[in-house]
C-alpha cells in the first residue's frame, strides 16, 4: 500500500508558439483519501474560476459573456468529474497500486491536468505507464 501521494494541477496554454505550463498547486497528500479529496476540491476550485456567476458584485456588468453552445463546458466537466463515485474509485484503486494519474481535459486554448502519483513510486523505478484518464 503507498501512504503518501504528491499531486498537482496545472494549466497548459501556448505562448510566443511554446507549450507553457502554469502550476495552479501542489499538495503533499498524507493519505489516499486526503489525495482524493484534494483532487476533487481542485477539479471543482478550477470550475467555479472558469465558471463564476454573473451576479457576482466583482464583475462590472457585461464583464462576462456566455460561450457558444458549440464551445466545450469544462467547468460542468470537472464538477461531474468531482462528483463520480465510479471515477474517484478507479483514481484510488489506481493511486494505491502506485500508478500516476492524470485527468486532463481541454478545450481550444488551455489544457486543464490534475495529477497525482504516490510519493513510494517516485522513489522507485516505475515500469507501468501512467493511466490517463480522459473527462466528458
Amino acid at each position: 500500500m503507498h501512504d503518501e501521494f504528491l499531486c498537482h494541477v496545472t494549466a497548459y496554454g501556448t505562448c510566443d508558439g511554446k507549450r507553457v505550463g502554469v502550476p495552479l498547486g501542489t499538495y503533499r497528500a498524507p493519505t489516499l483519501a486526503l489525495a482524493l479529496w484534494w483532487l476533487r476540491d481542485r477539479a471543482v476550485w478550477m470550475a467555479d474560476r472558469l465558471d463564476p456567476q454573473p451576479e457576482n458584485p466583482r464583475f462590472p456588468r457585461g464583464a462576462l459573456v456566455p460561450v457558444a453552445d458549440t464551445a466545450p463546458d469544462i467547468p460542468k466537466a470537472l464538477r461531474t468529474w468531482s462528483r463520480d463515485v465510479g471515477q474517484q474509485e478507479q483514481v484510488a484503486y489506481e493511486l494505491a497500486a502506485g500508478r500516476l494519474v492524470q485527468i486532463a481535459i481541454s478545450d481550444e486554448t488551455t489544457e486543464y491536468e490534475l495529477l497525482a502519483e504516490s510519493v513510494d513510486a517516485l522513489r522507485m523505478q516505475r515500469t507501468v505507464p501512467a493511466l490517463v484518464v480522459p473527462v466528458a
